[in-house]
């Protein structure tokens, strides 16, 4: 059964505590700032400060041989020297080496700050549909250099959090001609069939977290640019990071759509560790509209903290700012609530024993996959009300975008 939100407002500081307390809809906006957080502490959602980029630099580098006879292999070692990484090693075979560490978290550590570049298997080349996003998964990494306290992938990967950056990425992208008009996403459908076939590249990796080393991304959407497709086709692929000046010049033709993973100034200040500022993805967002790129947000994952409305209103209002007066705005929203798995929660406490994070099972309710994964998700009261702000909510402050899906 599911717990009332009284209770659950009871239960937990942060969680919920605003869903049963609609604001007047007269009553102004106000800049997110956690009651939490002591005087001074707040988190606001400021102009970005002229600062580089957030750029990940691996300390260690592993490399298979089959992966250093590929010329991307090669170019990715060569991107790391330039780089200044000093510890590249060169395998002698294609068997990567154990990564160490006496605990869960010493083992995270030493493997968050190594990347391996490895041929991606035969598996890898047989694309899985992964609705609501794209008709097909396509991976140019595994892995992910951020620190996120909620990370998906927790559930979805075996061994130490390694990032792979595959050397066959000829291969990857010339399996690609096989899949087009066979989606069921956004392939003929009438909801989303101007889009043609779309392939997501963020299923496993954040491209850009690691495109300083790995170039991968760069060569996709040149790829996609340029490649004579027999239909309509879009790459997509999200990132937390701000890097994205390399990619402004690039002859994309507007066939790959990037989207700015962002969220409330709560949630990514408390929860999205060694990723660029909100703010400065919200400015990247509007570099890459102007380079003509389709864009797009990724809203997630969206949690019902104190005030929520509030910060989350804060939040579309910037990115509202920072996109105005941009022509032929092309801008989709895809909307994502907090969800765990009980192998998620086993990793993540693991790798983060002190964090903050709500993943009560009592404060929610079991959503089963087709094969029988339970996921735990909000209950059906709290989605709902969530829904209903944001299909409002967003329409209100960016008029010209499509929401995509709210899940």
């Amino acid at each position: 059964m599911e717990r009332s939100l009284q209770a659950v407002a009871q239960c937990v500081p942060l969680e919920f505590s605003a869903v049963t307390r609609p604001a007047p809809s007269s009553s102004p906006t106000r800049p997110l700032v956690s009651p939490t957080l002591a005087q001074g502490e707040a988190t606001l959602l400021e102009a970005p400060a002229a600062s580089r980029p957030r750029l990940w630099r691996p300390k260690r580098v592993l490399v298979t041989r089959s992966a250093y006879e590929r010329d991307h292999g090669r170019t990715i070692v060569a991107r790391c020297e330039a780089a200044g990484v000093q510890d590249i090693e060169l395998l002698t075979g294609d068997r990567l080496p154990p990564i160490g560490g006496d605990t869960p978290r010493a083992s995270y550590a030493k493997a968050k700050s190594t990347l391996a570049v490895v041929v991606a298997p035969p598996s890898k080349l047989k694309l899985q549909p992964i609705p609501p996003s794209a008709d097909w998964r396509v991976d140019l990494a595994e892995g992910c250099p951020a620190h996120c306290q909620y990370c998906y992938l927790a559930g979805s990967l075996t061994g130490p959090p390694v990032t792979r950056a595959y050397a066959n990425l000829d291969d990857i992208l010339a399996n690609l001609d096989g899949y087009l008009g066979r989606g069921a996403v956004t392939s003929g459908t009438a909801a989303r069939g101007e889009e043609g076939t779309t392939f997501e590249a963020s299923c496993y990796t954040d491209p850009l977290g690691i495109e300083a080393v790995t170039g991968s991304l760069s060569a996709a959407i040149t790829h996609f640019g340029q490649h004579q497709w027999a239909g309509p086709v879009q790459l997509r692929a999200t990132t937390k990071f701000d890097d994205v000046e390399p990619l402004l010049q690039l002859p994309h033709n507007g066939q790959t759509r990037i989207r700015l993973s962002v969220n409330a100034a709560e949630v990514a200040g408390r929860f999205e560790g060694g990723t660029a500022s909100v703010p400065r993805r919200v400015a990247a967002l509007g570099k890459l509209a102007r380079a003509g790129y389709p864009i797009g947000l990724t809203i997630a994952p969206i949690m019902p903290i104190a005030d929520w409305r509030s910060g989350y209103d804060d939040l579309l209002r910037t990115i509202a700012d920072e996109l105005v007066g941009i022509a032929d705005l092309d801008l989709t929203v895809e909307l994502i609530t907090h969800r765990f798995t009980p192998r998620s929660k086993e990793v993540l406490l693991g790798w983060y024993p002190r964090t903050q994070l709500e993943m009560s099972e009592d404060l929610r309710r079991q959503k089963r996959g087709k094969f029988g994964a339970v996921k735990h998700v909000y209950p059906a009261s709290v989605m709902s009300e969530l829904k209903q702000w944001f299909t409002t909510a967003v329409p209100a402050r960016l008029p010209s975008a499509r929401v995509l899906y709210f899940t």
